[in-house]
């Protein structure tokens, strides 16, 4: 690694994490109006739980991660193990597809404007603005060293808005330094600041904020409501 960025040691409360109201309550499985009773439901979480990656995961049966990382006993700790094991084949901006990351902003904006334009891109390839989803906040706090992109010309190729190649390759590395995360500035948000923290016991506090509704209505802007 040629160029190591700075360590920012980094104290902030109330970063917000978007994640869809379906998996907000973790406890509540979606497989129950499935059953007609007691043991199909068994045969179903059984099949589930096959494949399901955060408890593949909690038995220490992913390659990107192990049980020795994950939390447990924690409020929401399902929720912060699956940030780290359910990981997008192609990985996010700081992740590849064998491990995950918890990404959250500094600002609910942000956040917002970060899913935004995700989905709107899931629409554009079907040329079709006509949905509404919810989701919801996790508020978390972090109190750590993380390494800081922020300003740093050597590091503009990992703010790719096309690509997440740099992004990815640097992660890498830092990941296996030791890192225990990227500050970076938001790509969908210029002023906004996101954290990519990669150690799942750094996510402090977490709990529910507030739940959003956007609605695109034939065009690219969604509408956005506090729900």
């Amino acid at each position: 690694m040629a160029v190591v960025p700075k360590l920012t040691a980094l104290r902030q409360f109330d970063t917000c994490r978007l994640i869809p109201s379906r998996f907000a309550d973790l406890e509540d499985s979606v497989l129950a109006p499935l059953a007609e009773g007691d043991g199909e439901l068994r045969d179903l979480f059984d099949l589930d739980n096959a494949t399901n990656e955060r408890l593949r995961g909690e038995a220490d049966l992913l390659p990107g991660i192990g049980v020795d990382e994950l939390v447990f006993g924690l409020p929401n700790f399902r929720i912060i193990n699956a940030a780290y094991t359910y990981a997008r084949p192609e990985g996010s901006r700081f992740n590849d597809g064998a491990r995950g990351a918890w990404y959250c902003a500094f600002e609910a904006e942000t956040a917002l404007a970060e899913v935004g334009f995700h989905k709107t891109v899931e629409y554009q390839e079907i040329n079709r603005f006509d949905d509404s989803v919810t989701y919801q906040a996790m508020l978390a706090d972090f109190n750590a060293s993380f390494h800081d992109i922020r300003g740093i010309e050597n590091f503009v190729d990992c703010l790719d808005p096309q690509s997440y190649i740099a992004s990815q390759t640097l992660a890498a590395e830092l990941l296996e330094a030791g890192s225990m995360g990227v500050v970076y500035p938001s790509v969908r948000r210029p002023e906004g600041v996101n954290l990519a923290c990669f150690r799942p016991a750094l996510v402090g506090n977490v709990r529910k904020g507030p739940a959003y509704r956007l609605t695109w209505a034939g065009t690219p802007q969604p509408r956005i409501e506090i729900i």
